[in-house]
């Protein structure tokens, strides 16, 4: 912990917004929301979708792949799947519910910094 590393520009990533970039040898979503810059896992833990290819509500992204919603502020589920029933319960056995690894994030010298 403590090995701040660069993702990307400050300006790159404008208020409700978000962008996937490519960190060490991980796939990070930088969100911003309300001017804050939040960093999270890029894929989806239930399938691997691109998050970054999803839709960004508030602090809300949407999975392009199966629905799934994650806040990006602290990586928790809002939902896991966007089917409901018998297919949700047994999409959630085969794939149990899982938050988005979230990485702490700082602005230095116009870029944001994410914890590695």
């Amino acid at each position: 912990m403590g090995d701040f590393v660069l993702a990307c520009k400050a300006d790159e990533v404008s208020e409700g917004r978000m962008k996937e970039v490519a960190v060490q040898d991980r796939v990070v979503l930088i969100a911003n929301v309300g001017g804050k810059y939040y960093a999270v896992a890029g894929k989806c833990p239930h399938l691997g979708g691109r998050l970054a290819q999803g839709k960004l509500e508030g602090s809300v992204v949407t999975c392009p792949k199966h629905g799934s919603q994650f806040d990006v502020t602290d990586g928790h589920a809002v939902r896991w799947l966007k089917q409901s029933g018998v297919l949700s319960k047994v999409g959630g056995i085969i794939k149990p519910e899982r938050p988005l690894t979230v990485y702490k994030t700082k602005i230095e010298g116009g870029g944001i910094m994410i914890d590695i």
